[in-house]
């Protein structure tokens, strides 16, 4: 055992600091040293990828992947065959292709639309003609969520609502509404309303659907999302901190994310404890629905929204999960990287025991 981890970034994008790498990449690096084993960053590009593999399989035993998807040059899939063909040669993967596929894609919110986590008449397209043949009748039922499959940040999540309240309020559920129908769209990256009919709109978000890996959620909008958003954050099986992502207040706001101005407060899981024992309950079901093969990423997330039970009591929707590239970046005072580190060497240790 070389008793070294690689960790892989992409250059450029807006998660990088002046040095280049995001502000949680160095001090995951510094924490695997601190612990005595070896720790670099190397920058993942297709034209690189076979010297890449070369010198990794050669010289560590396992990689963190610290990329976001929405950076990767040439797109996901030669990003997933590299990491591949290194678990093919024997390196412990954090987190592997099949962890992002389950736990990083919003469709992992269809694989549990049979559980009290999520909105049973959460769907998923993965065709184009299946959206648009579908979506006019699901708008019916009232306001809807569309999740492109690999955004971040807010891209590419819209809520939709019909622009005539009245209509709105009279069609009948299950009506195939007309292509000139007028929307008002908002995207969670900004905040921004903007005017389509149906039609425009959905010839839009084909976008989202066609290419690798292409496909769009579609969830009822969870109108208690303004309350805010509480993620849970875990590293290994342990969840180490909640953040309350509330949507800044007044006009179309229901975004939770930092750059469309959310304010952020920042918790011990102790603090939410309903949530956590929910949480803790529905662990299995999400480990069996996600075809979890006996672990769980090394660092990952769920997010949860406020709504109301059959008895009008406090309940929680489950809205995302996520492992690809998550960060802490605020949190780096709690010691985080100290433990992701602990968790990656006790997990290269046990698969080469």
């Amino acid at each position: 055992m070389h008793k070294a981890i690689v960790v892989f970034e992409v250059e450029g994008g807006s998660d990088k600091g002046p040095d280049g790498h995001r502000k949680d990449t160095m001090p995951i690096v510094e924490a695997i040293k601190a612990n005595g084993w070896d720790s670099e960053v190397i920058y993942y590009h297709p034209d690189n990828a076979e010297e890449i593999v070369e010198r990794v399989s050669q010289n560590f035993d396992a990689y963190i992947s610290r990329v976001n998807p929405g950076n990767i040059p040439g797109g996901e899939k030669g990003y997933f065959d590299l990491l591949t063909k290194l678990a093919d040669a024997g390196l412990v993967g954090m987190s592997t292709p099949a962890d992002m596929m389950a736990y990083g894609a919003k469709d992992a919110l269809v694989k549990l639309n049979d559980t009290p986590l999520v909105p049973e008449d959460t769907a998923a397209y993965y065709e184009v003609s299946d959206f648009h043949e579908t979506f006019p009748a699901s708008l019916s039922f009232g306001e809807r969520v569309l999740k492109q499959n690999r955004g971040s940040t807010g891209e590419g999540i819209w809520r939709v609502r019909l622009a005539d309240a009245d209509l709105a309020a009279s069609v009948e559920p299950g009506t195939a509404l007309p292509l000139d129908t007028a929307l008002k769209c908002t995207e969670a990256v900004d905040n921004k309303t903007h005017d389509y009919t149906l039609g425009e709109f959905m010839d839009f978000c084909d976008q989202y659907i066609i290419g690798y890996n292409g496909m769009l959620v579609d969830m009822r909008f969870m109108p208690r999302i303004v309350e805010g958003e509480i993620r849970i954050l875990l590293v290994g099986n342990e969840p180490v901190f909640i953040v309350h992502k509330k949507p800044a207040e007044g006009g179309d706001n229901f975004s939770a994310t930092l750059f469309s101005g959310a304010k952020y407060t920042y918790d011990k899981p102790e603090a939410w404890p309903e949530l956590l024992e929910m949480f803790e309950n529905a662990r299995p079901v999400i480990a069996e629905k996600l075809g979890e093969t006996g672990h769980v990423p090394l660092i990952w997330t769920a997010d949860f929204m406020l709504a109301d039970d059959e008895n009008g009591e406090d309940t929680y929707v489950l809205g995302e999960i996520n492992c690809s590239c998550v960060g802490f970046t605020s949190e780096l005072d709690m010691g985080i990287q100290e433990k992701v580190a602990a968790e990656a060497i006790s997990r290269v240790e046990a698969a080469n025991a």
